[in-house]
């Protein structure tokens, strides 16, 4: 199952204790204090890693934590570092700290983020002493370490997001250019995922049908507006079985600016799809009525090769 959006709990590791410790050499009954001092505990990163997958793995998991700081040892020797927690998070991924309200983002394979710091070790005898208080008995314990609740949200980052409403031909445009297999179906909602596909260095994303109202949360609302955030260009399919293409386009465009209004200013090419459907007049009144609203518009069809190839020859020129 295709999970984009959680929230775990990490905690860093508590820092070792001090300890109270004295020399033991031949010959002297009293030696000084040796208590070293404990090792600081582990810290918790984030990593990012180009699996946008990998948040699954995780959805009973719930928590994280790293290691311990060693308490120190007798002489003067310092506890050993808790072991530090590295949690894999995909690409694009906006970690928000519950407790702060600070929010981090990965944007580049593998950029790696301190999220918690582990504790500092406590401190063993031999640090206490001095010319008065030469057999020191006290140490301190270490400290606990950072601890909060983080919600993850993945944003994909990807060059060209393909947007529309249902049953716009998204998945067949994206599985027609790229070697993607995105899931095709006659009926609204067939793609609940965003599905990836490679185009000779540009990587497309399928998104997920918008609907009207998708902005206040209607469909999945917001669960699909949020990858589109990163996109660097927008191809618009448009279905030529809509009656009036150009409220079909303009639905969309008005959730998108609803949503953000620096998605309005996104570099975008307009699609008439299923163009098989029409014929050769209906097709040419369609793609007039859009091209009042863009001047990049083109016309596809799935099942005819050279209008494919004719789009993709754009996509590589335009983006």
């Amino acid at each position: 199952m295709f999970i984009d959006e959680l929230t775990l709990h990490f905690k860093a590791g508590r820092g070792g204790d001090g300890v109270v410790r004295w020399r033991h050499e031949k010959g002297k009954d009293h030696g000084g204090p040796s208590g070293g001092n404990g090792g600081k505990g582990g810290d918790v990163h984030a990593l990012a890693v180009r699996d946008i997958g990998i948040l699954s793995a995780y959805r009973n998991v719930g928590k994280f934590e790293a290691g311990r700081g060693e308490d120190g040892a007798k002489d003067l020797k310092q506890g050993g570092v808790g072991k530090d927690v590295v949690i894999k998070l995909p690409v694009g991924s906006r970690l928000t700290n519950l407790t702060t309200g600070y929010a981090t983002e990965l944007l580049k394979d593998g950029e790696k983020v301190l999220l918690l710091r582990g504790g500092r070790g406590g401190l063993g005898n031999n640090h206490f002493k001095g010319s008065t208080n030469i057999r020191p008995k006290q140490s301190t314990p270490g400290v606990s370490g950072e601890e909060a609740d983080f919600h993850i949200e993945l944003l994909l980052v990807v060059d060209v997001g393909i947007v529309g409403l249902p049953n716009a031909g998204k998945s067949s445009l994206l599985n027609a250019l790229t070697s993607a297999q995105s899931k095709v179906g006659n009926f609204p909602f067939t793609t609940v995922e965003p599905s990836l596909g490679d185009f000779y260095g540009l990587i497309l994303a399928d998104i997920p049908g918008l609907l009207e109202g998708a902005a206040k949360g209607k469909g999945l609302g917001h669960k699909f507006l949020r990858h589109i955030e990163r996109t660097k260009a927008l191809v618009h399919c448009v279905s030529a079985e809509e009656e009036d293409p150009l409220n079909a386009y303009k639905v969309v465009r008005n959730e998108l600016g609803l949503y953000n209004k620096n998605m309005l200013k996104k570099t975008e090419v307009v699609v008439l799809t299923k163009v098989d459907t029409l014929t050769k007049e209906e097709q040419g009144k369609k793609l007039k009525l859009l091209k009042k609203v863009s001047s990049k518009v083109y016309p596809v069809s799935v099942l005819d090769d050279k209008l494919v190839k004719e789009f993709g020859n754009v996509i590589s020129k335009t983006f």
